[in-house]
């Protein structure tokens, strides 16, 4: 390719060295489809007769059926997917093969064939992503009624209702959803014709290219195109963030399932045994997952250490940028392909999470708030109640188990009614705020869950209607 320059062979140890055939291959299609559009537009501009740019068309898209059929096998020496078809291309087509490179750099060209990938491969993440909001959808609405403790630090803070919890994850999720269009957004540019880093003084149609890839938009410099990986780490992002809420989903069905907590129950088809201990029944899935969601902030750490000393504008060390990432989407699709199953069969013992309730002191914020409505200043009225708590656990005695003596003596503000509002259904139904956790604003959630889900589906339908005319 540069022997005209070099007045020796590359030495084998640095072809072996410097390919990247074993993460790159997997791009041949997209980089075979950006090679027809800029051959397409190389005939636009009057640099190709319209019967050479047939051929070229003709013969890259058969050089993409032989690799699909495993025929056209890379060479190693030809270090990249680009050159070999490029080589391949030549092999056909002679001199008129020569001519597809004009105007075009493998700068730009490994720019444009990433987010040409990259456009498609996000689209089935999304797939996979919404079967998962789907199935959160659906434990909510199992789960609406059924009432479990809710912690913070770990410690049994108030009641909640079940359908709240798997909408936690739900919108969690849904963020994770909007991070991956804005990160389909990102890689929706087209960067084709910024050449090495200054563009060309061929007369290149950039907007023709764009156009006919399917991109939304062009890139606004040429030497910004080649050197940017910004794109690439707001995929990264998407995938640190889901990784980030799959990994925490993971970590509290493993707490809630285990023998001290016990009102989680996970489908025996996704746990393991032990080799010694015939009780065991091992949430070894949910841990994997928890495992596997770390490599997400490693990969993307790999590719921030590795541009943020990089000086305008390409360098060789972004041929890198592909390894951490393949992996990511590796991570990302195994996942997928166990998570949902588990949560749909995922059950809640009521009955054992009601054993949580048993001394009634995750009722206590429900007591400070009766003696608000009463006209007790808040600050007081928690003063109040930690001194009935203290007293409760001094004496050994539950706070829903106090008799109506008891109530006058040491809450003297409280009346015959507050503790018939000291039942677990109860508290959550009256926690009716805006997104709060009784069932009535768990099935609100639902709904505006549905619509913004119904909004990203038509969101990404769109995309791929563009991109399968293309």
């Amino acid at each position: 390719m540069w022997k005209g320059r070099f007045t020796e062979e590359t030495h084998e140890a640095v072809r072996r060295f410097t390919q990247s055939l074993d993460v790159d291959w997997r791009l041949a299609a997209a980089d075979i489809r950006g090679s027809v559009a800029h051959v397409r537009m190389l005939a636009h501009i009057g640099l190709l007769t319209s019967e050479e740019a047939r051929t070229l068309e003709e013969h890259l898209f058969a050089i993409g059926r032989d690799i699909d059929a495993g025929i056209l096998v890379p060479k190693e020496s030809l270090e990249d997917v680009h050159m070999n078809i490029e080589a391949a291309l030549i092999e056909r087509c002679g001199s008129l093969g020569a001519k597809l490179h004009a105007g075009r750099s493998r700068n730009d060209q490994v720019a444009t064939t990433m987010r040409l990938f990259l456009r498609e491969a996000l689209l089935d993440a999304w797939g996979h992503l919404e079967i998962l909001l789907e199935t959160l959808q659906q434990k909510a609405g199992e789960h609406c009624d059924v009432v479990v403790p809710g912690y913070t630090h770990l410690q049994q803070a108030q009641p909640i209702s079940m359908g709240q919890y798997w909408m936690a994850y739900f919108w969690a999720f849904l963020r994770d959803a909007e991070r991956l269009l804005a990160a389909y957004h990102s890689c929706d540019v087209c960067p084709l014709g910024a050449g090495a880093l200054a563009g060309s003084t061929l007369p290149l149609d950039r907007e023709f290219t764009a156009r006919d890839l399917g991109f939304s938009r062009i890139t606004e410099n040429s030497m910004d195109s080649v050197a940017q990986r910004d794109y690439l780490l707001d995929v990264h992002y998407f995938f640190v963030s889901f990784g980030l809420h799959a990994s925490r989903l993971a970590e509290d069905l493993i707490i809630y399932s285990s023998t001290e907590f016990g009102w989680i129950e996970l489908p025996d088809a996704f746990c393991t045994g032990s080799s010694i201990m015939p009780q065991k029944k091992n949430p070894d899935v949910l841990e994997l997952l928890r495992g596997r969601a770390g490599q997400f902030v490693g990969h993307m750490t790999d590719l921030m250490v590795s541009v943020k000393g990089l000086p305008l504008t390409y360098n060789r060390d972004l041929q890198e940028d592909k390894r951490g990432l393949w992996a990511s989407f590796e991570a990302y699709f195994q996942i997928l392909s166990v998570l949902p199953n588990l949560l749909a069969r995922v059950g809640v013992s009521a009955e054992k999470a009601r054993r949580g309730f048993s001394d009634g002191f995750i009722f206590a914020t429900d007591v400070a708030e009766y003696l608000v409505g009463r006209g007790i200043p808040f600050r007081e009225a928690h003063e109040k109640v930690g001194r009935l708590v203290r007293w409760c656990v001094e004496e050994k005695r539950a706070l829903t188990g106090l008799s109506p003596d008891e109530w006058r003596r040491l809450l003297p503000e409280a009346e015959a009614d507050l503790p018939g509002l000291l039942v677990p259904e109860t508290s959550v139904k009256r926690r009716k705020t805006l997104g709060g956790t009784s069932p009535e604003q768990v099935r609100w959630q639902q709904e505006q869950g549905m619509n913004a889900l119904n909004g990203l589906r038509e969101t990404f339908r769109g995309k791929k209607e563009i991109l399968s005319g293309k």
